[in-house]
């Protein structure tokens, strides 16, 4: 929940930049104006961003013991007292517009899902839940499985090779040449241009390795090859539709299937061939495969350049009407598979059932 709070404060404040005191500074600004403009799409996303919010706050107070009307309650009071300090903030800010009406929408949100929650503990639902988690997934998973959660937002920040994430080397090298410039180690950096398009050989293994990371990470959390491969049939469905959401969003409905270039159907049935091969492999052996892959997917991914369509793209994201969501997508992105290098070294640096006795951040 408190990680959910803080991705929420993230898409409100962002870009961070051109912080100044709002003019006139008065009880005035206490008082949230209405928006001069009203558009569907920013409507629908700010009530459903805090709709989680509420619905992970109560189910938390409700799992801590707390009565309903107290969970109920405590979650409409997080959602709009949150809401209400970053309406205020963005005064401070710029490049973003407080709306009284932004407010009524996140509030409405997290209401809604204060009462989702109810209704889906009232289903029995969250033990259900609980009695899967425990029949599929190892003890103390709860940080892999978060990462497998993660994994479809991070296709939702237009990567330049379809389910290619983690292209970092190129921004990294901005941001150092913008920071050495009128230094006498401004020379020093390599250069990025001239890179070619990679091969079509080269693209097709990319999309594998792609479809393979996220196998090899649930290889790490699940139980048994049946449940590895049931996993992997759910990231091929969200990935695809992840893929094909992204670029609908940038590019209209129409074109939604336009990543499906001739090396990517290969790709997705060589990730298919080689996660269900990979589904029987031991725990430990599958981690260090899952290594390998993530290794060889960001070595790609960062040789592969920034073709005119993706940086069209990363403009409408960064400029237009994608920036409540930009940074969360786009960090989620660019750090996933380096984050999930991490975690499966930790995996295979214990010792067997050392990882079932770690501390688990529930998903």
């Amino acid at each position: 929940m408190w990680a959910f709070f803080g991705l929420i404060v993230y898409a409100s404040l962002h870009p961070f930049a051109g912080w100044q005191l709002p003019q006139p500074l008065n009880r005035s600004v206490l008082t949230l104006p209405w928006t001069f403009y009203n558009q569907r799409w920013d409507n629908v996303s700010n009530f459903a961003a805090y709709l989680p919010l509420g619905l992970l706050a109560c189910t938390a107070w409700r799992r801590d013991g707390a009565p309903a009307w107290v969970a109920v309650l405590a979650s409409c009071l997080l959602g709009t007292s949150l809401s209400y300090a970053m309406e205020l903030t963005q005064h401070a800010l710029p490049t973003r517009v407080p709306s009284r009406l932004d407010w009524i929408l996140n509030t409405a949100g997290a209401s809604t899902g204060a009462l989702l929650a109810l209704v889906i503990h009232w289903l029995g639902w969250v033990d259900a839940w609980r009695g899967l988690r425990n029949r599929w997934f190892r003890p103390g998973s709860g940080s892999g499985q978060t990462l497998l959660l993660l994994w479809p937002l991070a296709l939702l920040f237009p990567p330049p090779v379809p389910l290619g994430v983690g292209q970092v080397l190129d921004r990294l090298n901005e941001a150092a040449v913008d920071l050495l410039a009128d230094t006498p180690y401004a020379g020093w950096l390599p250069e990025r241009y001239g890179f070619e398009a990679l091969s079509p050989s080269a693209e097709m293994l990319a999309v594998a390795l792609g479809l393979l990371a996220p196998t090899l990470v649930a290889s790490a959390v699940a139980r048994s090859p049946l449940v590895r491969l049931i996993l992997l049939a759910g990231a091929l469905v969200l990935g695809v539709a992840a893929t094909m959401l992204s670029t609908a969003l940038n590019f209209g409905p129409d074109h939604a299937l336009s990543w499906m270039t001739p090396p990517v159907l290969p790709g997705i049935a060589l990730g298919l061939v080689l996660g269900c091969g990979c589904a029987w492999l031991p725990r430990r052996a599958a981690t260090g495969v899952g290594l390998i892959a993530l290794t060889a997917l960001v070595t790609l991914v960062n040789q592969a350049p920034s073709d005119p369509y993706y940086a069209l793209s990363l403009q409408a994201w960064e400029q237009g009407r994608f920036i409540r969501f930009h940074g969360l997508a786009q960090w989620i992105g660019w750090l996933w598979p380096y984050l999930a290098i991490v975690w499966l070294l930790i995996q295979i640096s214990m010792r067997d059932g050392a990882a079932d006795r770690l501390p688990t951040i529930a998903p």
